[in-house]
């Protein structure tokens, strides 16, 4: 237990200890809708999703625990944070902290934690409030083990069975669904789980990737770089009581982000590094101390090897097995795992509807239409920025950084060189949060040459648009801080702009008799009519993953029901039945 927290569970600023995750004890049941394979924060994440559809699931891991000092995924975009806040799990993962959330100051850089600051960083203000453009909204830093521990939660309160300490050894497809042999680790038990569905999320070594047959493409990487965590003593008198918990370090040893995981544990990049040299301890701790830029009193506590490189699975679903996250793509770190939890929120809905006989199984290829495509474009856009990155350190490095302990004008006019040039170098990414489009799939109804004349992706630009593929855009609807995002919950949702209700019956008639989950929301704020309307359209039809399916001002041949058909993959085929396997248990019977 980490220090200051034992007898009371918790840390001196409040924060719960997240060091360790203990997976649950237990054999997964017999049979299930879905089981899913791998029990990171988007393994469960796809839990929670799922089971908030109605669908029984059922996650394994081979891991005992997950622990805190691995250091993955830490910062989540805004569009991350309105899937928590639609899950209901908001809350509880803003109250999760790992370090007082004062030490929350904004990306800033610096020649090191207590040396000079080479780009200050943007806060808002206390008393002036801060503008917020197109798509703005909050974003969250907390380590993945914070995510794990309030899934975990939200999961045993639904009864929903994890279990680690399993592995999956094979897996054998039917007509009917999948029979997934796992084994226990360390006791050696076999048993076999009659699942509907595999959702492999088992990580950059996915085994179920590897049973599933299914290839990955993709550049090598010709060197490699760690990541970095290591153990302070109490550095306050150097730095404050609350120093800043997240940085990107630019000096003559050290450089990429230096950023607090809990109160005594910082990560660090070190490298880049030859494939074949494998550095050294105090190699490695020399880089950490220049990073902090004065004897911390550090110690190695982990060190994991990454590249900047891009793997992406050849198909995300090779029949009733399908893969998500690290087992689905990788790239250059810097948010996989919100693109992760992008592939659940996509998948769900569609394996709900699937499962529960309303839309045939090919509804399930438009998942890896819609989501390869667009990993596959945040990752290229990631590997070159690492590679622009790296050519600017270079630069600045053949043209000196003073050490700290150099207050001189030549030093101070350098920093201000360094500093300029960062800015000019730094690129913006509302496009990776939010242009989160699909614009080469089969369930959507895309307008007359809408895709020939959009303007190309950009990593760096976002502005709403409410064409279909595109978020659906969000903002307040009503004096109380309500969202739209918020009214339409988990549904599909039309969007009426107009008195004229007819459109509105129709699909309502027809989404009844499909069991869709079906909402309606009548636009009245003049500003959301304008982005929901460009175009003269009337009504929009929103996907239950916030994607907008249809719009228009009049109902196209074949009505609302052509729609309905399309965005459901009707059209593609007819629904299965019997697909869900009998259950062998009682629904949502938890593991041990």
């Amino acid at each position: 237990m980490a220090e200051g927290q034992k007898g009371t569970g918790l840390s001196p600023t409040g924060g719960r200890d997240v060091h360790t995750v203990r997976f649950p004890v237990g054999a997964p049941p017999a049979s299930v809708d879905v089981l899913v394979v791998g029990a990171g924060p988007v393994g469960l994440a796809a839990a929670v999703e799922l089971t908030a559809r109605g669908v029984e699931v059922a996650v394994v891991d081979r891991a005992r625990t997950a622990t805190l000092v691995r250091a993955g995924a830490m910062g989540h975009t805004a569009r991350v944070v309105e899937h928590f806040r639609r899950w209901g799990l908001l809350r509880r993962i803003r109250d999760a902290w790992t370090y007082p959330p004062e030490w929350n100051q904004g990306l800033r850089w610096v020649t090191s934690l207590a040396g000079h600051e080479l780009v200050p960083a943007a806060r808002p203000s206390f008393t002036g409030g801060t503008a917020r453009g197109a798509g703005a909204g909050e974003a969250l830093r907390r380590p993945q083990t914070v995510l794990q521990r309030v899934f975990l939660e939200h999961l045993e309160e639904q009864r929903v069975s994890v279990a680690g300490s399993w592995e999956l050894v094979a897996l054998r497809e039917d007509a009917d669904g999948v029979e997934a042999e796992i084994v226990g680790v360390g006791s050696g038990e076999r048993r076999t789980v009659r699942a509907g569905y595999v959702l492999g999320t088992d990580g950059a070594r996915s085994t179920t990737r590897r049973l599933a047959g299914i290839g990955r493409t993709g550049a090598y990487a010709t060197e490699k770089r760690l990541r970095l965590i290591v153990r302070t003593g109490d550095i306050s008198g150097r730095v404050g009581a609350a120093p800043n918990a997240t940085n990107i370090v630019v000096n003559a040893t050290a450089s990429g982000f230096l950023a607090a995981v809990s109160t005594r544990e910082w990560r660090v990049y070190a490298g880049p590094y030859p494939l074949e040299h494998e550095p050294t301890d105090r190699e490695l701790l020399g880089v950490a101390g220049a990073a902090f830029g004065f004897d911390a009193g550090l110690e190695l506590v982990s060190a994991t090897t990454f590249h900047h490189a891009t793997r992406v699975a050849e198909t995300f679903r090779r029949g009733r097995v399908l893969l998500a996250g690290d087992a689905a793509h990788v790239r250059t770190p810097g948010g996989n795992l919100g693109e992760g939890i992008g592939d659940v929120v996509n998948l769900g809905w569609k394996l709900a509807a699937v499962i529960a006989g309303d839309a045939p199984p090919a509804l399930l290829d438009s998942y890896d239409q819609e989501r390869r495509t667009h990993d596959q474009r945040v990752a290229d856009h990631a590997l070159e920025e690492s590679l622009r990155r790296e050519a600017t350190l270079a630069e600045i490095r053949r043209g000196g950084v003073p050490d700290d302990a150099d207050t001189g004008p030549e030093a101070a006019r350098r920093r201000a060189e360094i500093g300029e040039r960062l800015r000019r170098d730094r690129s913006e990414g509302a496009g990776v949060t939010f242009d989160e489009r699909y614009d080469s799939s089969d369930v959507l109804w895309y307008e007359p040459g809408q895709r020939e004349s959009e303007p190309p992706w950009r990593a760096d630009v976002y502005e709403d648009d409410a064409r279909p593929g595109h978020r659906a855009p969000d903002g307040p609807v009503d004096p109380y801080g309500g969202t739209l995002h918020d009214r339409m919950g988990d549904a599909f949702a039309l969007l009426v702009l107009v008195e004229d209700r007819s459109v509105e019956h129709a699909f309502a008639a027809e989404a009844v008799g499909r069991s869709l989950p079906f909402t309606v929301v009548h636009l009245t704020d003049p500003a959301a009519r304008a982005v929901y309307g460009a175009g003269g359209a009337t009504h929009v039809l929103v996907r239950p993953d916030q994607h907008v399916a249809w719009r228009g001002a009049t109902l196209p041949p074949g009505g609302a029901g052509a729609v309905l058909d399309r965005v459901t993959g009707r059209h593609l085929g007819p629904p299965a039945t019997g697909a869900v396997p009998a259950r062998a248990v009682p629904a949502g019977a938890a593991s041990a």
